[in-house]
């Protein structure tokens, strides 16, 4: 006899579902990684006044993506879950904003913003399709 995991009627319904279960915690743990090199990030920034000011808009935006995410995943509901998702994206967006403004502003060298804006651009994407699945109809949470 084969038990499985609560919630599961076969072995390949367990498997999606622990795919689901992965791609969930992976935007959790990236977007935590993420929030992490921004304050790394702003910390640099001190050394400058511009750096300051914009730093601390970036601080927020870059900091709050993973927030929502968290949030989104106690959402009470589907339409809970969209709106705090959809939140995140934004967020990633005005963080893409940010870092491009510090790069032509010569704030700090694009070779020290190339990984964050990579990861920037990464988040931005996940973050897309799980809203674009979620709109759909398909459980994402």
């Amino acid at each position: 006899m084969v038990f499985l995991p609560h919630g599961c009627k076969n072995n390949e319904e367990c498997i999606v579902k622990n795919e689901k279960l992965e791609i969930k915690n992976d935007i959790a743990a990236r977007s935590i990684q993420y929030a992490l090199q921004v304050i790394h990030l702003y910390r640099e920034l001190q050394q400058d006044e511009v750096g300051r000011v914009i730093g601390k808009q970036f601080l927020r935006s870059g900091t709050s993506i993973g927030a929502n995410v968290q949030e989104a995943q106690g959402a009470q509901s589907k339409a809970d879950f969209i709106a705090k998702m959809s939140i995140a994206y934004k967020e990633a967006l005005e963080s893409a904003y940010w870092l491009r403004i510090f790069e032509r502003a010569k704030i700090t060298s694009g070779g020290r913003l190339a990984g964050l804006v990579d990861e920037t651009e990464q988040l931005i994407k996940i973050i897309s399709a799980i809203l674009i699945t979620a709109k759909r109809g398909k459980k994402t949470a």
